[in-house]
């Protein structure tokens, strides 16, 4: 193994033996040049020395989405995964305790939290949101800081082959404050590696002594840096790699004690680590970015980058390019681990990430709408060998993306007018009312970032109440702090002690029975009845219990009676408002229920006094309430039907609902079949079609214990239980010699269903991945939103078909061709993200990867023939010679690259240079040297000198090479080239 990795090492060393020195800010317009030592090969020599030379374990990296740790949003670095070694919590059966050491590479994204590096990306050249981490670990004292150093020494400068010269080391120098000694040890051991003392630095604890956070596992830190300047002039240097020696604990007191087991942590950034071997001043003009920044431009049609930062940027153009690139790769990065855009907690941070690239993308860039998704397979493509999970949720990404951005920019309209009706209300010296500015932000009801708010108010000449702005987003970063599960839980809780209180005093739990409280009008219209309790007890935001309440404060509210559902079961709390009984003029929003220990906790806002002792009256959002009801209806039957496809023994792991979605979690052995997938739906519709009555009736929990096919989950049912059947009465259905459970929908559940279920009208299942082995998630829509996505599906359909026809008609040239092949990748990127049968998209899918392989097939031969006959055309043009420099009309450069191919082929001691021309003065390249020329003569030098006089760009390698340029003097190009032919020849 030590030899592969020697291969290895020597395979990038000549590849960074061609890496340019560092240059300082690039101007140059990107290029599609291949860069020196490519991203992948760096990070697969880190793993693979760690591995093969030093015996580590390779770990895969870590979802960026936290597992059990409410304290990150996203993981952010290296060792949040091996956090429970750290702090000693690990499991002795898990397999983590059984780690020695461990090498990876960890997706982080640092956007939100106390790492927070989201308003910096785009100002400079080097902030990004997502990155990769590369680090080994050592826990146990498996080894500690002679070997960590001596590992890290020898694999940026015997590998990577960074020049000594050009590394700094720092350690840590003590804190006699805290009683701690300077680091000599680590110190010393830079020394013996042969880093001059010059270049050994000391620093304080800020700088060199690293703490998980308050309390726990810490220590010295020694940090090696890079010298940007290169001996010239003043040192300039970043950070490259952190060595953490974790050997104290922080205690809740501030004092430190020794660890019982010493570890060692290390992490190094690929992408800062990738610019200095690529000689790049910036992260961005490494090939991490290069393709994104490519397909930016070649999407956008906006100005080349050219890698300016600040004022030197005129119109933002280039940190536009810069935000759209990194956010793009942290929103794929993302969704891919399981995290979308959403309402709160890290799915909210996604969801400002993504309208703050669509601001960039649209605002500066002027991209077509659907234009970030269109970026996520160029992602894929960067990381997708990395991480293989981007590969594996590519369509779902982009249609994730691509929703998105049409919402915000249908909001973004909505927005625009709203602010023309508020400025019209408005006088020429008054400022623009903070709360409309709230309620169009993201933690309003549009979701338009304030800092666009302030962008369209500046237009106009209008100034917004700052003042007021600071103090509502104060206000919710109250809110927000207070949430003790910041990714789900919303909204006011009752702790233990409030509970304990209320216990002490006797209050019983909350009657919600009124809930259930509501029937079907003859019209066939449903009737919520209304339900009056008396106010028990009132919270503050921070939870105090108060008499009083008003002047617009949130509040929470505690009845003796509600007909509000708390959020449980996965079904969404009801929304609606309350009244006092003596004063019906002035209503009370209620935003949420919460079930707390028994008791349902109203979140409300208080225009005027509310107090201990009132008599209210509660109205749920009907509209909210029936969207929930036909939702929850529906997850049944979805249960119910996947039983009948998949088999008795399938498990539901899981499921939430809300008006507008339903997400139903499922135990399956694989990816459902596009077929298994539409016998689902066909069950649910035959259920949905016969309009059958759904039952409801609470019975004693012990009757449900022997129920053949009764579905319950693995919860905490009450007694009695309430039991929901779909088509036959409860009693029935709960029969011990009954069958009936085994032939219908039949499960315990406390949650408000519809009363019969033709009022579902339809069920499509619009997507689907797998959560984890084992396991698929399903999303589904019904009613009117159903329909349209058949609709859609069938429209779509229809287009595959009319392609499909034309496939099989052929194409009379290469351009027609092409067209055709457009058309059918434009055709599959709409069945990718349209809002469809899963079933459907699945079959299409399919069926459009053969078209494009037809279509790419049939290409490919119009362009041989094409070539062929032009191929013949030049030769009988040209005497044999050791030279062929022509221009030639072709419809693309696939075909100028055969005809230069055939020609050296044919003529194989011939070196072939052609043109050709192109409207508007745009010129194609294509060049191929002899076999046995001079070793100076290559088709990259000779390309790129003709291209350059042209003014463009060109690639390819010794043997052969193509370009573009520009130029109505195509005689000065040809004596270009042919010039600097015979010169090396």
């Amino acid at each position: 193994m030590v030899a592969s990795v020697a291969a290895a090492a020597g395979w990038l060393q000549r590849a960074l033996g061609r890496s340019p020195s560092w240059r300082g800010p690039s101007r140059r317009p990107l290029s599609s040049e291949p860069p020196p030592a490519p991203a992948t090969a760096v990070r697969d020599a880190f793993v693979s020395f760690f591995r093969d030379r030093h015996g580590h374990r390779l770990v895969p990296s870590a979802s960026v989405r936290p597992r059990g740790d409410p304290s990150l949003l996203f993981v952010n670095a290296g060792m949040n995964q091996f956090k429970p070694i750290f702090l000693g919590t690990v499991d002795p059966r898990s397999e983590m305790a059984g780690f020695r050491r461990v090498a990876n590479s960890q997706k982080c994204v640092r956007a939100g939290g106390r790492h927070n590096d989201l308003e910096d990306v785009g100002r400079d050249l080097s902030h990004h949101t997502f990155f990769e981490m590369l680090g080994n670990w050592a826990f146990g004292g498996e080894y500690f800081k002679e070997e960590a150093c001596s590992m890290a020494w020898e694999l940026l400068t015997q590998v990577y082959r960074i020049p000594e010269d050009r590394l700094w080391v720092s350690y840590f120098g003590g804190d006699p404050k805290a009683g701690l000694d300077p680091d000599l040890e680590s110190r010393d051991i830079w020394l013996s590696l042969g880093v001059p003392a010059s270049r050994v630095l000391s620093f304080g604890p800020q700088e060199n002594f690293w703490e998980m956070g308050d309390t726990g596992p810490c220590g010295p830190c020694t940090e090696i840096h890079y010298d940007l300047a290169g001996g010239v002039g003043a040192p300039q240097l970043v950070e490259l790699w952190n060595l953490v020696f974790m050997q104290h604990n922080r205690e809740t007191d501030g004092s430190l004690q020794p660890l019982p087991q010493r570890h060692v942590d290390t992490g190094m950034g690929l992408e800062r680590l990738v610019a200095v071997l690529q000689g790049r001043h910036s992260t961005y003009d490494t090939d991490l970015f290069s393709p994104l920044l490519n397909a930016i431009h070649q999407g956008c049609g906006a100005p080349p980058y050219l890698g300016r930062v600040g004022a030197a940027d005129e119109g933002h153009t280039d940190t536009a390019y810069r935000v759209v690139a990194d956010h793009i790769r942290t929103l794929s990065v993302c969704i891919a681990d399981g995290v979308s855009p959403g309402m709160s907690g890290a799915p909210l941070v996604l969801r400002r990430i993504l309208r703050r690239a669509v601001r960039f993308s649209t605002e500066v860039l002027q991209a077509p709408p659907g234009f970030l998704g269109s970026l996520v397979p160029v992602v894929v493509e960067t990381l997708g060998d990395a991480y293989p999970e981007l590969q594996k949720n590519s369509a779902q990404i982009a249609r994730l993306v691509s929703e998105d951005e049409a919402a915000f920019l249908a909001s973004l309209q909505r927005g625009r007018r709203i602010i023309d009706r508020t400025l019209r209300r408005l006088g020429p010296s008054d400022v623009f009312p903070a709360e409309v500015a709230w309620s169009l932000s993201l933690s309003g009801n549009l979701g338009l970032p304030l800092d666009l708010v302030e962008l369209m108010l500046e237009e106009k000449g209008v100034r917004l109440d700052s003042a007021g702005l600071e103090r509502l987003a104060r206000e919710e970063a109250q809110r927000r702090a207070q949430q003790a599960e910041p990714a789900q839980e919303q909204g006011l809780r009752l702790n233990v002690h409030e509970l304990g209180e209320l216990q002490r005093r006797g209050v019983p739990p909350t009657d919600d029975s009124p809930k259930y409280n509501y029937f079907l009008r003859p019209s066939g219209g449903y009737e919520f009845g209304a339900c009056e309790g008396q106010v028990l007890q009132l919270y503050t935001e921070d939870g105090s219990a108060v008499t009083s309440v008003g002047g617009g404060q949130r509040c929470g509210l505690l009845l003796d009676r509600t007909n509000f559902y708390a959020e449980q079961g996965g079904q969404a709390s009801d929304r609606g408002y309350l009244v006092r009984t003596e004063q019906q003029d002035v209503l009370f929003p209620v935003a949420q229920a919460q079930l707390c220990g028994g008791f349902i906790l109203h979140e409300a806002v208080a225009p005027e006094c509310l107090q201990v002792g009132d008599q209210v009256q509660l109205h749920v959002d009907k509209t909210w309430r029936l969207g929930c009801m036909e939702k929850h209806t529906a997850t049944h039957l979805l249960n119910w039907a996947l039983r009948q496809a998949l088999g008795p023994g399938t498990e539901q792991r899981g499921s939430h609902l809300n008006p507008e979605r339903l997400r139903f979690d499922v135990a399956t052995q694989g990816p459902l079949t596009p077929q298994q997938l539409q016998a689902v739906e066909d069950t649910v519709q035959e259920a949905v079609g016969k309009d059958e009555p759904v039952y409801m009736d609470e019975v004693a929990l012990a009757l449900t214990a022997h129920v053949p096919g009764l579905r319950s989950l693995d919860e905490v049912y009450p007694d009695p239980v309430r039991v929901v059947s779909v088509g036959v009465p409860v009693a029935q259905a709960l029969d011990p010699a009954s069958q009936v459970a085994l032939q219908t929908s039949v499960e315990l559940c406390c949650g408000t269903h519809l009363l019969r279920t033709g009022a579902v009208g339809d069920l499509v299942i619009i997507g689907e991945r797998q959560l984890a082995k084992g396991t698929t998630r399903l999303m589904a829509i019904t009613g009117e939103q159903a329909q349209q996505a058949r609709e859609v599906g069938q429209s779509l359909a229809q287009e595959v078909k009319a392609v499909t026809e034309r496939l099989s008609r052929g194409s009379r040239d290469v351009v027609d061709a092409q067209r055709l092949s457009k058309d059918i990748g434009r055709l599959t990127d709409a069945v990718d993200t349209a809002v469809m049968p899963q079933w459907q998209r699945r079959e299409l899918q399919a069926t459009l990867k053969v078209l494009q392989r037809r279509a790419n097939t049939a290409i490919r031969k119009l362009e041989t023939g094409q070539a062929a006959k032009k191929t013949q055309e030049l030769l009988e043009r040209h005497m044999k010679g050791p030279l062929i420099v022509d221009t030639v009309p072709t419809e693309s450069l696939s075909v100028l690259v055969k005809v230069v191919r055939q020609l050296c082929e044919q003529a194989p001691s011939t070196s072939v240079l052609l043109l050709s021309p192109r409207p508007l003065g745009n010129v194609l390249c294509a060049c191929q040297v002899a076999q046995g020329v001079t070793p100076a003569f290559t088709a990259e030098a000779w390309a790129l000198a003709v291209c350059s006089h042209m003014g463009g760009k060109a690639w390819g390698s010794r043997v052969a090479a193509q370009g573009t340029g520009n130029t109505a003097d195509l005689e000065s190009a040809l004596s270009t080239a042919r010039a600097y032919a015979l010169n090396q020849l």
